[in-house]
């Protein structure tokens, strides 16, 4: 919870704004780098979860490397003091553009989701007599038992590439000078709380591995993906995901062979419990069968709940009295723009303070312009 301290330097600041807890993240990264440790096992920060330039030098510091979905996430990591040996550039549709930033920058690697982008690359690499270092992301065809917006491992789904094609690939990829095949990347999804998931993950991962090596293929590393989900419902209670579970069952299921780096592409369990939206009671409206809460943060500042329908636990910081239910909402001009409906909260009433939980991943990352609305510094405490 927050303290008075901290509570008083709300109060002080001008609001909506992220306020991130250095001593949650430090305390996340510790447990992940000393269990990463022990497994020998190498991580990648997912940079989509959260590219705060704070967040990002503390994570940096931690020796991580950095997981990109875009060209500008490969430059920012790179302006971060992130080294390029341990970047990774993932997405479904890289352009020509960024394809080049990252060779230039000599990267550690390319996951590559489809045949065309592999031949873009080549011919890229040509250019400047390099050879492009790849891994192909395969779909495994498990499902992540999550939200079907965040769900990447299936056929369906626009990611990667699908197991029919991969004889395609490894005979097309015998002719291609500036491709250099060395890793599998896998991906199935993100907020997955169902450990027996990854289980099935590894077993499929297994299988497909042993296909490269029937074909003479040898895989120097495997990306593993992230998706480990994390308690939205008691953020106080369980702020540390469960990553010992996580990191054994891969230990224990993966078939690792000798000399063979394994990756973890972790975003959204590294950084979500440490940040929260803070914002303030514009006015109470009274409806006929609800109560509004209108704060004065929108889903401009935090999308989730309006793409995800996601749940965040919501706190009155300032209310007293007995407890009424409120549906809180933000100020832009969409019905989506909710928050949360019949939230639990003492009596609320204009200028109290609220926080938006475990708003540390996909929150500031995703803020927009819409309504021309205003951004305000984070605050920082430790």
């Amino acid at each position: 919870m927050f303290s008075s301290e901290v509570k008083d330097l709300f109060q002080s600041k001008e609001t909506p704004f992220y306020h991130y807890d250095l001593a949650v993240l430090d305390s996340t990264l510790n447990c992940v780098k000393s269990l990463a440790d022990k497994f020998n096992f190498d991580i990648h920060y997912a940079v989509k979860a959260n590219a705060n330039e704070r967040l990002l030098t503390i994570i940096s510091n931690m020796g991580f490397g950095a997981d990109c979905v875009s060209g500008n996430e490969v430059r920012r990591a790179i302006d971060i003091g992130f080294s390029a040996d341990k970047i990774l550039f993932a997405g479904v549709g890289k352009t020509d553009k960024e394809l080049r930033f990252a060779l230039e920058n000599n990267i550690k690697a390319f996951n590559c989701e489809s045949i065309q982008e592999i031949d873009v690359l080549n011919a890229l690499a040509e250019e400047s007599s390099q050879i492009a270092e790849i891994a192909l992301r395969i779909n495994p065809n498990v499902d992540a038992k999550t939200h079907k917006y965040i769900t990447t491992g299936l056929d369906e789904n626009k990611f990667g590439i699908n197991q029919i094609d991969l004889p395609i690939i490894v005979e097309k990829l015998k002719g291609l000078k500036h491709i250099k095949l060395t890793g599998l990347h896998f991906h199935i999804g993100s907020q997955i709380t169902d450990m027996n998931v990854f289980k099935g993950l590894c077993l499929r991962v297994n299988e497909i591995q042993n296909w490269f090596c029937d074909h003479g293929i040898e895989i120097l590393h495997l990306n593993l993906g992230g998706g480990l989900g994390i308690n939205y419902l008691k953020p106080d209670d369980e702020w540390l995901p469960d990553f010992e579970t996580y990191f054994a069952i891969f230990n224990e299921f993966l078939d690792r062979k000798a000399n063979q780096q394994v990756h973890f592409e972790l975003g959204r369990s590294i950084v979500a419990q440490c940040g929260n939206l803070i914002t303030r009671v514009l006015y109470i409206k009274n409806g006929v069968n609800t109560n509004f809460a209108i704060v004065d943060a929108g889903m401009t500042e935090l999308m989730r709940p309006a793409l995800y329908q996601s749940y965040h636990q919501i706190d009155n910081l300032t209310g007293e009295g007995e407890i009424r239910e409120y549906d809180v909402v933000g100020p832009i001009c969409e019905s989506t723009d909710c928050f949360g409906k019949s939230v639990k909260l003492p009596e609320t009433k204009r200028g109290d303070l609220i926080a938006i939980r475990s708003a540390g991943a996909y929150g500031e990352v995703m803020v927009s312009r819409y309504n021309l609305r205003d951004q305000n510094a984070p605050l920082y405490t430790e």
